[in-house]
Formats: structure tokens, sequence, C-alpha cells
């Protein structure tokens, strides 16, 4: 591995910030390009696999807008080298205010498989679920 620890958890923390300042606060759902590998899969709670960007871009948008979702606040817990790639352990707290709700925040453990493509840290095998 030619970078850091160090180094590696700021570009993951980089990819991270993209997920909750582009995805979740703005809606830029391209900017799933810049967190998932070309080749990424997903594992969502209750569901089948997704796999590839445009069929991971779907999910991320019905999701998001289904319980108007606005902040998801992503925290490593553990950062594991793994050969090139590299495994995180880690919980997040999701903010949504689903329609004629009141607001409410979800906190949920996941599991990243990361790989670096284009120069940065990407998702390329992402897992999750809530702790409720």
């Amino acid at each position: 591995m030619s970078q850091s620890i160090d180094q590696i958890k700021s570009g993951m923390a980089a990819t991270n910030a993209i997920f909750n300042d582009e995805v979740f606060a703005k809606r830029n759902f391209d900017a799933l390009d810049h967190i998932y590998t070309a080749g990424a899969t997903i594992l969502p709670p209750g569901a089948p696999m997704i796999s590839g960007r445009a069929a991971i871009k779907e999910f991320w948008i019905g999701l998001i807008e289904s319980v108007n979702a606005s902040s998801a606040v992503l925290e490593s817990v553990e950062v594991m080298p793994a050969g090139d790639d590299v495994v995180e352990i880690g919980k997040a707290v999701l903010t949504m205010s689903p329609d004629g709700q009141t607001t409410a925040t979800l906190e949920v453990k996941y599991v990243v498989y990361w790989k670096q493509e284009d120069s940065r840290w990407k998702w390329h095998v992402d897992i999750w679920n809530t702790n409720a």
C-alpha cells in the first residue's frame, strides 16, 4: 500500500463527506459517481443486492426522496488495510422528514470495502443495517 493509513483515512473522509454534503443535502445524485466504483455492489437491509452505479443511483434517489432525507453523517469506527484495499467499520446517523411526520433520525452501522479508482478512495461493497 503506497499511502499511509492517515492519507487513506483522509481520502475516505472526503468521499464520505460527498455522500452527506452533495447526495443528501443537495440531492446531487451524480455525485454518487465519486463515491461508488464502477463495479460497486450495495447490500441494503431487507432488499436484494444491487450492482452497478446506475442501479445504485436509482436506489438512493428512491430512498432519499421517499423519506425526504436531508443528511447522512458517517463516522469511521475502524479502518483496516486489506492488501491494496481497505475495509471500514462505521456508524452513521441519517436525518429524514417523511411527509406529514416530524423530523426523525435513524442510527445505522455499516461495513464498506474500499478500492481506489480514478485516484480516489471509493466504496466498492457497501452493507448496512439499523440499530433499531
